[in-house]
C-alpha cells in the first residue's frame, strides 16, 4: 500500500465520519462545522484523483462562501431568545433505508462500469485547455465579471449582518 492510498482512505475517512456525524447531531452549528470537514475531505479526494481545479474550486466556493455565510447565520440567530438551535430528527429508519439502497445501487454501478471505454473516448478526443490558460483568461479577459461577483457576494453577506443584527434588536427589545 502506497503513502497516497494510505492518504486516500485517511480522508475518505474523514469524509464519511464527519457526514455521519452531521446526519445524526442535533446541534445546528456543530453540523456546519463538521459539514466543513466533509467539504474539506472531499476536496482532498478530488486533489489526490489528479482533479484540482475542482479541489480548489469546492474549498473556494463551498468552503470559503457558503459555509461560511451559514455559520455566520447560525451564529447570529443561535439563543435569540436564550435557547440552543438544534434540530429534531425525523425517520431515521426512512433515511437509513434510502441511503443504504443509494450505496448499494452506486456500488453495483461502479463494479459493472466498463472504464476501459471511457479511457479510449477521452483518448479520441483532443486535448483540452489546461488550468494555466483557464486561470490567465479569468484574470484577464473575465477580470470585471469576477471583481462584481466579488463585491455582489460581499454585501449579499453585509446585509445579512445588518438584517440579523436587526432581528435581535427586535427580539431583545420584545423581551
Amino acid at each position: 500500500m502506497t503513502f497516497a492510498t494510505i492518504i486516500l482512505y485517511c480522508f475518505i475517512g474523514l469524509t464519511l465520519l464527519s457526514a455521519l456525524y452531521i446526519a445524526f447531531t442535533k446541534n445546528v452549528l456543530y453540523a456546519a462545522f463538521a459539514l466543513i470537514l466533509t467539504f474539506l475531505g472531499v476536496a482532498g479526494i478530488f486533489m489526490l484523483i489528479g482533479a484540482g481545479f475542482i479541489a480548489i474550486s469546492q474549498i473556494l466556493v463551498y468552503v470559503g462562501g457558503i459555509l461560511v455565510l451559514i455559520v455566520f447565520g447560525v451564529m447570529l440567530t443561535n439563543r435569540l431568545k436564550g435557547q440552543q438551535v438544534t434540530t429534531p430528527s425525523y425517520n431515521k429508519l426512512l433515511g437509513l433505508l434510502v441511503s443504504g439502497g443509494l450505496l448499494f445501487i452506486f456500488y453495483k454501478a461502479i463494479i459493472e462500469a466498463n472504464f476501459g471505454a471511457i479511457k479510449w473516448i477521452e483518448s479520441a478526443q483532443p486535448e483540452s485547455p489546461g488550468l494555466e490558460s483557464f486561470g490567465m483568461k479569468l484574470m484577464t479577459d473575465y477580470v470585471l465579471a469576477f471583481e462584481v461577483i466579488g463585491l455582489l457576494l460581499l454585501l449579499a453577506l453585509i446585509g445579512a449582518v445588518k438584517i440579523a443584527a436587526g432581528a435581535r434588536k427586535e427580539v431583545e427589545d420584545a423581551s
